[in-house]
């Protein structure tokens, strides 16, 4: 049984209320940052793959050596207390690319040092990149089906 009821004019108040203090969102200047942060740290990564390419890095070598450098450069900006003042401004440009991702990780794992490297650091982490991998596996198995299904075909 529900201790609380609420009628459908207090959630109507309660919003109004909520929005006075709410702030306002420009949302083609926040969708101009997104685009321009984004695609900045997309330009990163090419850049990343095209030194590496002058060094004479293989291209198979160049598509492991991108992401793994976006995802150590993400790791100590957050460290640093630098990704999230960017995030702050680019909004979901820096969610998407997988330095969002890399974010996420590093920022849980730094939250939870306290707790203790096993039951903190651990712990938590995984509750975090459990559903990721968890899902992003399930979807890649549901896309192997169907195009192993449309292969046959």
């Amino acid at each position: 049984m529900n201790k609380h009821k609420y009628n459908e004019k207090d959630k109507k108040n309660f919003k109004k209320y909520a929005e006075k203090f709410a702030p306002k969102s420009n949302l083609l200047k926040d969708c101009v940052f997104a685009f321009v942060i984004g695609g900045t740290i997309c330009v990163i990564g090419q850049g990343i793959g095209d030194i590496g390419k002058m060094f004479g890095v293989n291209e198979e070598n160049v598509k492991i050596l991108i992401p793994c450098s976006l995802i150590v450069l993400s790791c100590i900006l957050t460290g640093l207390g630098l990704y999230q003042k960017i995030a702050k401004y680019a909004g979901a440009g820096t969610l998407v690319p997988i330095t969002g991702f890399a974010n996420a990780i590093s920022s849980i794992s730094i939250d939870s040092k306290a707790e203790g490297l096993i039951l903190g650091v651990g712990a938590n982490m995984f509750k975090i990149s459990g559903p990721v991998i968890v899902y992003g596996t399930l979807t890649s198995v549901i896309i192997g089906i169907i195009y192993y299904i449309t292969a046959i075909i």
